[in-house]
């Protein structure tokens, strides 16, 4: 029960740290999913989105602090990481934690719309893939979830 206690801790940290990085791209006017992949306690990379500003329809949070950490690690494959994001990651997004071996997703809210872990489909409950991942929802779920509909109420 303490180590539960430790992580659920560790987890609100990372989060945080993701929240910080969401908040980058509510500076430059994307939409604010920040995202942060740790191993064993250590930061490896972070990323927010950047569809608009790199003109690249791939460029969301996951998948820039992926592409950074594999870069940093000189592989393709991130095996024992947890993946930090703001917002549930989407099938492009559940597709490449796949690729990348990731062992742990921890996200903040659903997204009831585009989600596919828990909201709209759960990709990795059909057992299609090669590989799974264990998943943690709801961590800093209402800062996480205010921050995206504080910036779509305002476009509106």
């Amino acid at each position: 029960m303490e180590n539960e206690g430790i992580e659920k801790e560790q987890d609100r940290q990372w989060m945080t740290r993701a929240l910080l990085q969401a908040r980058k791209a509510l500076a430059i006017n994307e939409v604010p999913v920040g995202a942060v992949l740790v191993r064993q306690g250590s930061l490896i990379a972070e990323g927010y989105n950047q569809v608009i500003t790199a003109c690249d329809p791939s460029a969301h949070a996951e998948i820039v602090t992926l592409r950074t950490a594999a870069k940093a690690e000189a592989n393709y494959r991130l095996p024992d990481s947890t993946l930090y994001v703001t917002i549930e990651p989407c099938a492009m997004c559940v597709g490449a934690l796949v690729h990348a071996r990731v062992a742990r997703l921890v996200f903040g809210a659903t997204e009831p719309k585009a989600g596919c872990v828990l909201s709209h489909s759960a990709l990795l409950d059909g057992g299609q893939f090669n590989h799974s991942f264990e998943v943690t929802s709801g961590v800093l779920a209402t800062e996480c979830g205010q921050l995206m509909s504080g910036f779509f109420a305002a476009r509106r």
